[in-house]
């Protein structure tokens, strides 16, 4: 090692890196999925609490039915999606297998279902938008149908991602018990 004062220490040219321990890819790849899916999940969150804020607004008639519109069938379903992005975030600091099978399987249940379910329930109404112009719902001004297809857009490519690194993730956890198991 170099040091300030002096000459570097005899013996150490720079080689002797080659016996320190370094941590195993799939630790490395655990992390970094980890951070991957928290971001999705909060993502997540921020679609879940727009749409949860236009219930309210609409349910409680906070403001008239001109500026928000009623919220559409999939919109109520769509709100247990939260449970799934839950399971997840329980899931990493032990790493859980089995709470991570459930946020995948409940994520595609309780979030792709009822966005699936929304797109065919507002499919009628978006053809009459774009082939005669006519909206009947408004959201601050905009159409509402363009407004929720454009977040269900979104909220498919989140829940979408998170499912695949959750899945990506849960191959690591296996790559690791494997190993151990071996030992």
């Amino acid at each position: 090692m170099a040091s300030r004062a002096g000459p570097r220490a005899t013996g150490s040219d720079g080689s002797d890196f080659q016996h320190r321990e370094k941590v195993a890819g799939h630790y490395k790849m655990s992390a970094s999925l980890k951070n991957e899916i928290k971001k999705l999940i909060y993502a997540h969150l921020i679609i879940w609490m727009l749409i949860a804020a236009q219930m309210c607004v609409s349910h409680l008639k906070l403001v008239s039915k001109d500026l928000v519109a009623m919220p559409y069938q999939w919109e109520y379903p769509y709100l247990l999606s939260l449970v799934p992005s839950l399971f997840g975030l329980f899931s990493f600091p032990r790493n859980n297998i089995s709470y991570l099978v459930i946020s995948m399987i409940s994520t595609g249940l309780f979030s792709i279902g009822p966005l699936i379910y929304g797109t065919l329930e507002m499919f009628p109404m978006a053809q009459q938008l774009y082939r005669h112009g006519k909206a009947y719902r408004f959201i601050f001004g905009f159409s509402a149908i363009s407004v929720m297809y454009l977040v269900m857009v979104v909220a498919v490519q989140v829940h979408g991602w998170q499912i695949y690194y959750s899945k990506k993730l849960l191959d690591s956890w296996f790559t690791n018990t494997q190993e151990k198991k071996k030992k």
